[in-house]
């Protein structure tokens, strides 16, 4: 999916007041399963009928070392697959380092949606009460994924509660686009696999409270 873009002839869905498009910037540390909503991301869109550009995913290849994506979806052709200092709308982060690590990104009216456990990888990881109270300053919506994907019997769901919480701020794609798209994407794991992880991403949309 990097540098592409798709696009289909069924009906667009809208998205008010924001020109029809979402520019998302997803990041984590490298195992944590970003690359897994970016497709499931990238899935939702292209059944949607969207444009769809997503830049180079970083780091992927070093687990435990930082990962990063711009993912930019819109109604209309996209010529640059590169989100701008300040032109996000969405921040996802497995990680809440991370999320602060992209915070110039972040538009004025852009939200973070991001795991409020810390994944400490470095000696010099800043103070955990310290970062959370920064985090409590700023539009985001925070939660403990790993113990909330252990609580719906699938620990390694952590990513697709994420996926929930930022379901309700992505936008352009409904719950329902996303919900379909998980399904799409780990159809070849088995219902049971299709089932846990929606059960995941349930719990998420559950806990955003937007």
């Amino acid at each position: 999916m990097n540098n592409n873009q798709s696009k289909l002839s069924t009906p667009l869905p809208t998205r008010e007041g924001s020109g029809g498009g979402s520019d998302i910037i997803l990041c984590g540390v490298g195992g944590q399963g970003i690359l897994s909503i970016a497709t499931i991301i990238g899935e939702a869109a292209t059944k949607a009928g969207l444009y769809l550009k997503q830049a180079e995913v970083h780091g992927m290849s070093q687990r435990g070392g930082d990962v990063q994506s711009n993912l930019r979806l819109s109604t209309e052709p996209i010529w640059s697959d590169l989100i701008a200092e300040a032109g996000a709308d969405l921040i996802i982060s497995m990680e809440p380092m991370e999320a602060m690590r992209y915070l110039a990104y972040l538009s004025k009216d852009g939200k973070i949606v991001t795991s409020s456990k810390p994944f400490v990888n470095i000696p010099n990881y800043p103070d955990e009460a310290a970062l959370q109270q920064e985090l409590d300053t700023l539009p985001s919506v925070k939660l403990d994924i790993d113990t909330v994907a252990k609580d719906c019997g699938n620990p390694r769901g952590a990513n697709m509660v994420l996926l929930g919480m930022a379901a309700p701020y992505i936008g352009i794609l409904s719950v329902e686009n996303l919900r379909e798209a998980i399904a799409t994407v780990f159809a070849r794991k088995g219902e049971q696999i299709v089932e846990a992880n929606l059960k995941a991403f349930d719990a998420g949309i559950q806990a955003s409270n937007p």
